[in-house]
This record gives C-alpha cells, sequence and structure tokens, in this order.
C-alpha cells in the first residue's frame, strides 16, 4: 500500500502521524510547497522575533525519520489522475498513489480592489514566506495597513507592534473580530491597541487606491473619503481553497472547497480530504480533528466525524484570554442573553427553549469547558434550577453501573 498526502501543516502531519500508527508497514509519502514545518497559528510570534522557525515546528526533530515518511519538500501538485491514481508535480513528476489526503490548505482572498492584486506590496499571512517579507518591508515603512479584524489580521497586528510604522487596521464590521466577539468583549482589545498608537477604523471599506511607479500601494481611499497612506497592506480579509489542481479530476468541490463527508471520503474512495482544503472550518483544532479521522478511515479504521461542531475560537491578546463558542452575536426576542461581569472577568450565554446557541467568556475563562460541552452536545439546560453561570457537569453528567458516564 502507498499513501500519499498533500501539505504539511496540522491536517497533513496529523494523518501522517496516525497513517503511521496505525499501519506500521506501509509506504506513507508526503508532499509539500513548503520545506519547513510550523505552526501558522504562531507565525504573528515569528514576525514579533518572539519564535525563530525551530519554535514554530510542531513536530519532532526526527519526525519523518521515525515514522518512516518520505517528505518531498518545495514540491507543488499541480493536477491529480483519479482514473489512473497519480499526481504530476511542479517538476513534470508523476506520484502513483493507492490511497491519497488531500490536505493542501487554503490561501489568502486578495479583494478585487483596484491595483491590489498585482501590488508588490500587498501581502497575505499564511505562510513562512509571507511572513519573511513582511518582516523585511517592515523594517522600512512608515506606514502599514492590516486589512481585516478577524483573527488573521489581529494576529498580523500583535506581530507588528514593536515595529516604529504607524499601524492602521481597517475592518468592515461593527467591531475587531466581528465574528468571534461582541462589541463589549472586542472593546477590551480595541483599547489595548489604541493603548499602542494603532487606528482603527470600523464599518467601512476600501473602496479604492493608489499606487507609484513601480505598482506599490501608496494610498488607500475609504468608503468614508477618508485617505490612508501606506507602503504596506496586509490583507486578511478570508482565504479560498487550494483545489485548482482538481480542476481536471473528477473529484468533487464546490464553493466552498473538497466536499468530503464525515469520514473525510470524497466522491472517489481511494480519495480523502482533511483541513482547509475543505472549507468547513479554518481553525487548527478542527484540521487536526479531520485529518486523524480521514487518515484512520485511510487504515480501514472506522472513525466517523459525529458532528462538524468546530464554532470554537480561542484567543489570548495583551494577557487577556478569550474563549468564543457557538454564535455569541446572536440576537432577536425569541433568545435570553445573560451576562455576568466581575473585576476580572466578562462572562455572555445565548439561550433558547433550554439549549445553549453562543457563549462568549473573557478574563477568567475557567467555564469555558463547561459551556463547550453543553452547546457542542445540545445538552438541554431547562430542567437545572440554578444560574446558567453556575452550572457544572454533575448537573448533566451521570455515572452507569459499568462507569460508563451519561447525561
Amino acid at each position: 500500500m502507498r499513501y500519499i498526502i498533500l501539505g504539511a501543516s496540522a491536517a497533513g502531519i496529523n494523518g501522517a502521524a496516525t497513517l503511521r500508527e496505525l499501519d506500521k508497514n506501509s509506504e506513507i509519502i508526503l508532499i509539500s510547497t513548503d520545506d519547513k514545518i510550523y505552526s501558522r497559528c504562531m507565525l504573528h510570534l515569528y514576525i514579533s522575533n518572539e519564535r525563530n522557525t525551530e519554535r514554530l515546528n510542531f513536530t519532532s526533530e526526527d519526525f519523518f525519520e521515525k515514522n518512516s515518511i518520505t517528505w518531498l519538500k518545495n514540491k507543488t501538485v499541480i493536477s491529480l489522475n483519479s482514473k489512473e491514481n497519480f499526481v504530476t508535480l511542479n517538476d513534470n513528476e508523476k506520484v502513483y498513489f493507492d490511497k491519497i489526503l488531500l490536505a493542501t490548505g487554503s490561501h489568502p482572498f486578495i479583494p478585487p480592489i483596484e491595483n491590489f492584486r498585482d501590488a508588490p506590496n500587498v501581502i497575505g499571512l499564511k505562510t513562512l514566506d509571507d511572513c519573511t517579507k513582511i518582516k523585511l518591508m517592515s523594517e522600512t515603512a512608515k506606514n502599514i495597513v492590516i486589512l481585516g479584524g478577524g483573527l488573521i489580521g489581529v494576529d498580523a497586528l500583535t506581530g507588528l507592534l514593536h515595529c516604529k510604522a504607524k499601524l492602521t487596521l481597517i475592518e468592515g464590521g461593527k467591531n475587531i473580530l466581528p465574528i468571534q466577539l461582541d462589541s463589549e468583549a472586542a472593546e477590551i482589545y480595541s483599547n489595548e491597541f489604541k493603548k499602542r498608537g494603532v487606528n482603527q477604523h470600523f464599518n467601512t471599506l476600501v473602496t479604492n487606491s493608489e499606487k507609484d511607479s513601480l505598482g506599490n500601494i501608496i494610498s488607500l481611499e475609504l468608503k468614508t473619503g477618508e485617505k490612508i497612506l501606506t507602503d504596506m497592506v496586509i490583507v486578511a480579509t478570508g482565504v479560498r481553497p487550494n483545489i485548482d489542481f482538481l480542476k481536471d479530476s473528477d473529484v468533487i468541490t464546490n464553493r466552498c472547497g473538497l466536499e468530503i463527508d464525515s469520514f473525510g471520503r470524497t466522491n472517489i474512495p481511494n480519495i480523502y480530504g482533511a483541513g482547509d482544503i475543505t472549507g468547513t472550518s479554518p481553525v487548527w483544532p478542527a484540521a487536526v480533528k479531520e485529518g486523524i479521522i480521514a487518515a484512520s478511515n485511510m487504515a480501514n479504521v472506522k472513525i466517523e466525524l459525529e458532528d462538524f461542531f468546530c464554532n470554537k475560537s480561542s484567543m489570548n491578546f495583551f494577557g487577556i484570554p478569550t474563549i468564543s463558542i457557538g454564535n455569541p452575536n446572536l440576537s432577536g426576542e425569541e433568545y435570553t442573553i445573560d451576562t455576568l461581569r466581575t473585576d476580572n472577568s466578562y462572562k455572555k450565554i445565548i439561550h433558547k427553549d433550554g439549549k445553549i446557541y453562543g457563549a462568549l467568556v473573557q478574563g477568567d475563562i475557567s467555564y469555558s469547558g463547561v459551556l463547550t460541552q453543553i452547546i457542542k452536545d445540545k445538552i438541554d439546560i431547562s430542567k437545572i434550577k440554578k444560574s446558567v453561570f453556575s452550572i457544572d457537569y454533575s448537573d448533566f453528567f451521570n455515572i452507569k453501573n459499568n462507569l460508563e458516564f451519561s447525561y
């Protein structure tokens, strides 16, 4: 048996480790455009010089040797032949497989703003190469704009706080991290950025740009009419799955990415997918879980992703931890919204008919584990006669005679 894995990030590496654990003898080949293993969640720490490439690595030094995995570095797959079971690399080499895991991830979406897509100083934040460019350009930049105030945009912003450049954040939503946070929780972080001299613009979009003779963006015009000078634009306005190599194959994709079922399978029995390429949830834990499940089924160990509950984000900026679970911005008369504020924490729980649909925990995050379990498993709390902020596992878990947990 020959397994091929495309991609060396969360889904690909965890998939490879799982395959070797379950199948001691088969051949495993991992193909990636990268020549280093690194956590994309930690790239901002590389920009800020808090970590080097070795400390971004989330595997052991001898990972490939210990697991007898052949790693083809600096290789890009340009096509997949699903009838004859081979992939073609950018050097025209063909690599054949019996089963393959597609974990090629995603790339930054560059918005269709005039001059943007050809400008050398417009950069995404997805790879180590992106970080190297950002670090180099930030040494001389006087004005840096981060376009998009989601998790990647805020990571970029925190990574650049040590720079001498003037930093500006532009977000189309009403506050920073608009998907993960409500206005109150977001304001805590916004105030911290403001203290550090960061200009922040919300509820607005870039409508136009001006370039110099070299094609570099030198100014942006906002919907409000305001003009912002810039030497570099970091784009964090979303991602798109890396699926171009599948365009001539029989593998089914949709507008979000690669289509997989709860076993990680595509429409073709020996082709599996995991991580950002699927478009299910662009967060690290989801990619890890999908990679493990897909690889297990490739090795004929049947495991099903029982739910696609990945809507949980954790963050810790300026020593202020926050957990966002479900949808923390639901509103309407049908929902009950409870909040609890103390000197060192803010908690918000949104519920309806005994079910919790969204929650925020900031500061003291010790309650987030219970909330995650309740939301994930859709546990009915209507019969629990205590404050929604005081529920613990004993309120919904029981132990059977055989010592199994139930609720």
